[in-house]
């Protein structure tokens, strides 16, 4: 799907949100990650685990974004290992009833090491090396007119490379930002980071913003630790297969409304994606 790139007035900004899990479910196997970010159809697309296979130059995110027509301002995060697609795998989307680190897929270097026998394990061993980062996916007709960078510190029991990547639009005349991120869990400390994140939203973003990402933080903290700042939509994500919590958000502040927003289905990631029509 490619857009025509003809101006159309806007009345309404939409923007989704999508924690990608690197294209795969927790056995290895891919999913159309493509078609899943097609069908969001919204103007901006926030994106996080999106992955870059060793000694490659496109990330998943910029293959979507060059299959579908759109502009993208991408980051990364940190350096991780993919599991091959394991040949035991059942109807689930991961083993049952356990997720631990022998049964699962996706391994990101820096939060957690792993212990020897994972280590040890010939799907270890095999795995894909790569990179994994966030993007922030803009339709061709919203000229993305400025980017910057909110870098986050590293914290001691997760040594990822945290920051926001802030993009700047102006749809209908008014000047927007908007933000994505994937933040640490709480007990890493991320709370640390979320004080920085404040702070640096205040000058780092237009008055007018959108911040959204998977934040690994349930919707009444995120209230606490970013006041000013509103839920545009309230609803279950993760885990995708029978969600329990929401922990990957759309926040917004200044004059945008939200109209509209929903958790989407399950669409092949850990994560549900999230999906907002903001009044401008």
């Amino acid at each position: 799907m490619a857009f025509s790139g003809a101006y159309r007035r806007r009345t309404v900004l939409s923007v989704a949100q999508f924690n990608m899990h690197c294209g795969m479910d927790g056995w290895g196997r891919p999913y159309d990650y493509v078609g899943v970010i097609a069908g969001l159809a919204a103007d901006v697309i926030v994106l996080e685990e999106s992955w870059t296979p060793q000694g490659s130059d496109a990330s998943q995110a910029a293959e979507a974004a060059a299959g579908l027509g759109y502009q993208i301002v991408q980051h990364v995060l940190g350096e991780g290992r993919r599991i091959r697609p394991r040949a035991d795998a059942g109807e689930s989307w991961i083993k049952q009833p356990s997720w631990t680190p022998a049964n699962r897929a996706l391994f990101m270097d820096g939060i957690k090491p792993q212990p020897p026998k994972v280590q040890r394990l010939a799907r270890w061993q095999d795995a894909e090396r790569g990179q994994w980062g966030i993007a922030v996916l803009v339709r061709p007709d919203l000229p993305i007119e400025a980017t910057r960078l909110l870098h986050l510190s590293v914290l001691r029991a997760d040594q990822v490379r945290r920051a926001a990547l802030v993009v700047d639009l102006t749809v209908e005349g008014r000047p927007v930002s908007v933000a994505g991120t994937h933040m640490s869990h709480l007990h890493f400390g991320s709370h640390r980071n979320w004080a920085e994140l404040r702070s640096q939203l205040r000058s780092g973003a237009r008055p007018d913003a959108v911040l959204a990402g998977d934040m690994n933080t349930w919707g009444p903290l995120v209230h606490v630790f970013i006041p000013g700042w509103r839920r545009a939509v309230i609803g279950r994500t993760w885990p995708a297969w029978r969600p329990h919590s929401q922990i990957d958000h759309i926040m917004v502040r200044g004059a945008l409304r939200p109209r509209g927003g929903e958790v989407l289905p399950d669409a092949g990631s850990d994560h549900r994606p999230v999906r907002v029509e903001l009044a401008i």
